[in-house]
């Protein structure tokens, strides 16, 4: 069973979308990713910070999902981090309304030593130094470093960006988050680009377009699962993530063709989340009707083909 280290916000979160509004409720990306990876069999911990408001049930949840909270850090008199945020009609843009950093502004992760021997690093979306400085706390280096970040980040940060990205092995980003931190319009182009920078493998997320994974000169391309609704696409990204490295962590395999694999899966498991407000659906969700849609992703991407 594979060892993976997540690293990332357990947050509350306020969201409003075209079909209704929530009060504070759980997320942030280290929630996301934990849930999604706990439908491997993998020994996963997460590396984050809350404040003393953070509710007994949400730990209680992430232990019931054999998710490792040694590392997750319980400020007394904290404010655990709040985002808010309001989605447009499309669901593919958002406004932020509010972001309170909180305990979050003075964290500095430090990560079990039951883990520092971790086979998969997922580094989610914080600031570069931070991500660095899990890094250099690992007493050997991971079979797998990936790393997802934005574009705030290429923003306000993007030398120590640039840094952290020289010491990984994939880097997960959206279209938009590729094209600003290579200058590139194409993404065959700015996956070169980002080769450069360090990555050997780079997944360029699309939303309901799916994601392309680059390797070299190879390129392999898996859709998103045409959905009857999209109820609020918080944490598709890091669902994507979790599924990502869950799998890899679980099969032990870093190959081309693996990854591919692992693209699929975090695929599938994003488009569950997008089905529920925050992490409902991830909390419920079964391996059984994991597989279905498992299923459904080949039928769409298999085809006969004959060449005359």
């Amino acid at each position: 069973m594979g060892k993976l280290l997540i690293v990332g916000t357990v947050a509350f979160d306020a969201i409003e979308t075209p079909f209704g509004k929530t009060d504070k409720i759980l997320g942030g990306a280290a929630t996301f990713i934990g849930l999604a990876a706990s439908q491997f069999r993998v020994k996963s911990a997460i590396v984050s910070v809350v404040g003393e408001d953070f509710p007994q049930d949400y730990l209680n949840l992430l232990t019931e999902k054999n998710i490792d909270i040694s590392g997750l850090q319980v400020i007394k008199g904290g404010k655990t981090f709040f985002w808010s945020g309001k989605y447009h009609n499309d669901l593919n843009s958002r406004d932020t309304l509010s972001t309170e950093l909180n305990v979050l502004a003075d964290f500095t992760p430090v990560v079990p030593n039951n883990f520092k021997d971790a086979d998969v690093l997922m580094l989610g979306n914080l600031h570069p130094d931070t991500q660095l400085s899990v890094i250099n706390q690992m007493e050997e280096r991971p079979k797998l470093i990936v790393l997802d970040t934005m574009n705030f980040w290429m923003d306000h940060a993007l030398e120590e960006l640039k840094e952290v990205i020289r010491h990984i092995d994939v880097i997960t980003i959206n279209d938009e988050e590729a094209r600003q931190l290579t200058g590139e319009h194409s993404l065959v182009r700015a996956a070169e680009k980002i080769h450069v920078m360090g990555p050997k493998f780079v997944v360029i997320k699309k939303g309901e377009h799916g994601a392309l994974l680059f390797h070299k000169s190879k390129v392999f391309f898996a859709p998103a699962l045409p959905l009857e609704e999209v109820f609020d696409p918080t944490g598709a990204g890091d669902t994507f993530a979790g599924g990502f490295t869950g799998y890899l962590a679980e099969s032990e395999n870093i190959s081309f063709n693996n990854l591919k694999s692992a693209v699929i899966h975090g695929s599938n498991l994003a488009s569950f989340c997008v089905e529920r407000f925050g992490t409902e659906r991830m909390e419920k969700l079964e391996k059984k009707e994991v597989n279905n849609r498992l299923l459904q992703f080949r039928e769409l991407t298999q085809f006969d083909i004959e060449l005359q």
